[in-house]
C-alpha cells in the first residue's frame, strides 16, 4: 500500500455523509440530444422529431436516458461548493471511472431544460494503491420536483 493512497483515503473517508452540495444549472438543447443520437444511432422520435413529439405526454422531445448520464462526468466537475483539499492529489498517478452500482432514470428531461447535479460522498475504501469512492448523485431538473436521475458512481484514485 503507498502512504499517498493511506492519506488520501484518509481524506475520503472524512467526507462520507457530507452533502457536497449542487453545480451549475445546463441547458439541454436539441443539437446535443441530435448529437447524442448520431454517436449512439438511437434516434428514437421521441429524441430527434419535435413535431411528432408535441403529441406525446412530454409536448416534445426529451434527453435520452444515457445522455443525462453521461452529462455526470460534467455536471460532477461543478456538484462540489468547496475546492478538493490537495492532499486528495499528492501522488495521484490518474483517477479512472470504475463504474456505477445503481443508476434510475425516475423523470424524462425536456430539451430546454436546465440540469445541474447534487452529490454526497457515501463510502470509501482502501484497496491497495487504491482509493475507492463512491458519490450519490441526483440530477435536478430546474423547476421540477422529481430528479431526472440518480446513480451511485464509483471511482477509483490510483496513487504511486
Amino acid at each position: 500500500m503507498s502512504e499517498a493512497a493511506a492519506k488520501a483515503f484518509e481524506l475520503y473517508r472524512a467526507d462520507v455523509g457530507n452533502d457536497e452540495g449542487a453545480g451549475e444549472w445546463f441547458e439541454v438543447t436539441q443539437e446535443q440530444v441530435n448529437q447524442f443520437a448520431d454517436v449512439t444511432h438511437d434516434h428514437q422520435f421521441i429524441h430527434v422529431d419535435p413535431e411528432r413529439a408535441k403529441d406525446t405526454p412530454f409536448g416534445g422531445t426529451i434527453a435520452h436516458g444515457f445522455l443525462t448520464l453521461s452529462m455526470l462526468t460534467h455536471l460532477a466537475a461543478g456538484a462540489s461548493s468547496a475546492p478538493p483539499d490537495p492532499g486528495k492529489f499528492e501522488g495521484l498517478v490518474m483517477g479512472i471511472n470504475y463504474g456505477f452500482n445503481k443508476v434510475r432514470f425516475v423523470s424524462p428531461v425536456k430539451v430546454g431544460s436546465r440540469i445541474r447535479a447534487r452529490a454526497v460522498t457515501t463510502n470509501a475504501e482502501l484497496k491497495g494503491n487504491s482509493v475507492e469512492v463512491t458519490r450519490s448523485f441526483t440530477v435536478e431538473i430546474e423547476g421540477e420536483e422529481r430528479p431526472a436521475l440518480v446513480a451511485e458512481w464509483v471511482t477509483r484514485s490510483v496513487y504511486a
